[in-house]
């Protein structure tokens, strides 16, 4: 027998188990390890362009100066419901929850500067040391508006930015806060899973409180 003909015999058990393996059931396998390979693909694309789209562009962003924050109106008791009747009697807050300086919030930001009442952004961190960053790229970017930051060391933050304006609330009843949130919106359903669902859990969670406007502003990502 040549060579070449034991190397084939000795082959030629192995490819029959093989192919017996592949018939039985391995191709169930194979074919799961390539769909999960072609989804983590597709997912790691998609964040790629989300990234992209949401990055800040080179140059200075500015936003229009907000009013101040009025003074407390006197007479006005915690708890009082809804009571105004005039214009004249509404008094204003705008809260834009920043989580990062991206398009998204840049946006959000201006469209709520650009209603000229006093605006507060609000920015969630995890520890202290993520607090001072942020407020250190704050700084960087101007300091345009004033910027509230809370530490929420066990990763909450529905809970949290909730808690905050019930307390706000609480300590200037006489105002009408309008919570602004960045909403990232995609072109497909599916894509829906691969963001978070933080605009709409506020938006629900900030529903029962009283003289609480809650809207959004979207930012649309490419396909």
């Amino acid at each position: 027998m040549t060579p070449r003909a034991r190397i084939i015999a000795a082959l030629t058990p192995n490819s029959t188990i093989a192919w017996v393996k592949f018939t039985e059931g391995a191709w169930v396998a194979l074919l799961a390890i390539g769909l999960f390979i072609l989804v983590a693909m597709r997912i790691r694309r998609h964040y790629d362009l989300a990234a992209q789209a949401l990055a800040l562009q080179a140059g200075v962003v500015e936003v229009p100066q907000p009013q101040r924050l009025p003074a407390l109106v006197s007479g006005v008791e915690a708890g009082l419901a809804e009571a105004e009747e005039t214009p004249e009697e509404i008094h204003h807050l705008v809260i834009v929850p920043v989580a990062s300086l991206d398009r998204a919030s840049m946006r959000a930001l201006a469209y709520a500067a650009s209603l000229q009442q006093p605006v507060l952004a609000l920015h969630l961190s995890s520890t202290e040391e993520d607090a001072k960053r942020f407020r250190d790229y704050w700084h960087l970017w101007g300091d345009h508006l004033p910027l509230a930051v809370i530490v929420s060391p066990y990763r909450a933050i529905v809970a949290p930015i909730v808690k905050y304006i019930e307390v706000l609330h609480w300590q200037r009843p006489d105002l009408t806060v309008t919570v602004i949130l960045p909403e990232i919106v995609v072109r497909h359903w599916w894509h829906r899973i691969l963001h978070g669902q933080t605009a709409s859990q506020l938006r629900h969670a900030l529903r029962p409180l009283p003289k609480i406007v809650v809207t959004t502003i979207p930012f649309h990502l490419p396909d």
